[in-house]
């Protein structure tokens, strides 16, 4: 064999290095650094190195993902701990502490809401009265399951609704229902009252009823409960505290097909379904700096969005800030993972009616994150936004404020955060409006401005309520916000 081998011309030495025998040690230059190598193979030195990068990026992409289901079992804790809430009561949010704890709150109408745990309900039955209304059943990774009010099948006519549980058949008094079928144990129900008279609205909610689908018969009064001052807050939690929230939602959930690979890498991180969580100190490193990363990334992706079509006005600063194609979050070929990030660290809730095309129904949102010049918005600095004339909403329009650290209105002295068509605005001869934001107001314009707070960056929104065809023709623009001495 030696000697055919040598007439081939070989050597022993050559095969043996091509075995991989005798292998040279040398260095490999990565974005995690130098790795130190044996051959092909990283040295056994950096085995340890490479799996905490693994963890960490395995944190970090889990801290994205769960976004929207840690904001809505974050407010959902928030309710029952700090506010009383028990499993069904409805929260009434009408006034501005109230809705201090809410995501990108609409300050100009009041909200509606109630969590339901499936679990202990079972199906579950809503009467929603006729009147001016907007918003829908959404479970806990925030789609839309079916618009009530204005935008759902109802149309503003009131009706009852039927929610039921992942895997529940319908009953057969169905059809006497609009049924909403959730794939989450957990569902969020709520709606905005659209009448701009306080007593209307308020009569209207005392006529909305919720109760399980098996107490139809004797159903109790729905409990209507409001923060009354408490301090309470809705925003996701930092640190391990996302990730303690996580665990503990989980519990309640059925895993979907879509989420199975997630829920590897949260195994691997020490979060399980049916586990207790107890991560080991290494895991705990991972998930620490995965969160702190993970929301550094997600501040990138929702206040310098990258989508293709996230600028409404290619001239113009302003964004559309819910780029969810449709509620189920859902294209041809993927799930929209970075655009639902985004829109769900910045905002809570998605509907039918937040992504209507249908002039004089909906709603849509634009976002200002920036200046004219691309500046973050700076609360020490004083700015003016000219809105023209006839701006296209059917119903109204709100400017409004928001702490870019909590997401929530801006917690300031004036204890006002926002500027709408339902205010007594100062006007310029021609009929436009200017708007101003900043520290101090400007002299005989303090109905037309909005406090900032020096040392804190903010952002806005600015709504329409039933926009017009103006708006999706793009024959009306909004200007950007700029700075004013």
């Amino acid at each position: 064999m030696h000697a055919l081998l040598r007439s081939a011309g070989y050597s022993l030495f050559v095969l043996a290095a091509s075995c991989g025998v005798g292998a040279q040690e040398h260095v490999v230059d990565t974005r995690l650094g130098p790795i130190k190598m044996q051959g092909e193979l990283p040295d056994r030195s950096a085995i340890a190195g490479l799996y905490a990068e693994l963890d960490f990026q395995q944190a970090t992409q889990s801290y994205l993902w769960a976004l929207p289901l840690v904001s809505y079992a974050q407010w959902q804790e928030e309710f029952r701990d700090k506010l009383g809430a028990r499993n069904g009561d409805l929260m009434v949010l009408t006034s501005y502490e109230d809705k201090l704890g809410v995501i990108t709150a609409n300050a100009t109408t009041p909200y509606i809401l109630g969590f339901v745990d499936l679990n202990q309900t079972g199906p579950l039955v809503i009467e929603l009265p006729p009147g001016p209304t907007a918003g829908g059943i959404g479970d806990f990774w925030q789609r839309a399951i079916i618009d009530m009010g204005q935008t759902g099948p109802d149309q503003g006519k009131g009706g009852k609704y039927l929610v039921l549980p992942p895997g529940q058949e319908p009953p057969a008094d169905a059809s006497q229902y609009y049924l909403a079928k959730s794939e989450t144990m957990n569902v969020l129900v709520g709606f905005r009252v659209l009448d701009p008279d306080p007593a209307k609205g308020k009569a209207l909610v005392q006529q909305f009823k919720m109760y399980p689908y098996s107490k139809r018969g004797q159903p109790s009064v729905t409990r209507l409960l409001s923060p009354q001052g408490k301090p309470w807050s809705g925003t996701q939690p930092r640190g391990m505290a996302y990730w303690q929230r996580l665990h503990q939602i989980i519990q309640n959930e059925p895993v979907n097909e879509r989420d199975r690979f997630y829920m590897a890498m949260l195994a691997s991180l020490g979060i399980e379904k049916g586990k207790p969580f107890n991560p080991n100190d290494s895991q705990r490193k991972a998930l620490e700096q995965g969160a702190q990363v993970g929301e550094l990334i997600a501040k990138a992706n929702t206040f310098a969005k990258r989508f293709a079509d996230a600028q409404y006005w290619p001239d113009r600063q302003w964004d559309k800030v819910l780029n969810i194609a449709e509620p189920s979050q859902r294209v041809a070929y993927y799930d929209q993972l970075w655009e639902r990030s985004a829109w769900f660290y910045e905002a809570v809730t998605n509907t039918k009616g937040m992504v209507s095309t249908t002039p004089g129904l909906g709603q849509t949102y634009l976002g200002a994150y920036t200046d004219n010049q691309g500046h973050w918005l700076d609360g020490g600095k004083s700015y003016r936004l000219h809105l023209g004339t006839q701006p296209p909403a059917k119903q109204f329009w709100s400017m409004t404020v928001y702490d870019i650290d909590s997401r929530c209105l801006i917690d300031n002295p004036q204890r006002k955060a926002d500027l709408s068509s339902r205010q007594d605005l100062k006007k310029n001869p021609d009929g436009s409006i200017d708007l101003y934001f900043g520290p101090t107001a400007p002299a005989g314009l303090e109905s037309n401005w909005v406090q900032t707070l020096p040392g804190r960056h903010w952002f806005s929104y600015f709504r329409l309520y039933a926009p017009t065809e103006a708006y999706f023709d793009k024959s009306w623009k909004l200007d950007d916000i700029t700075p004013v001495q």
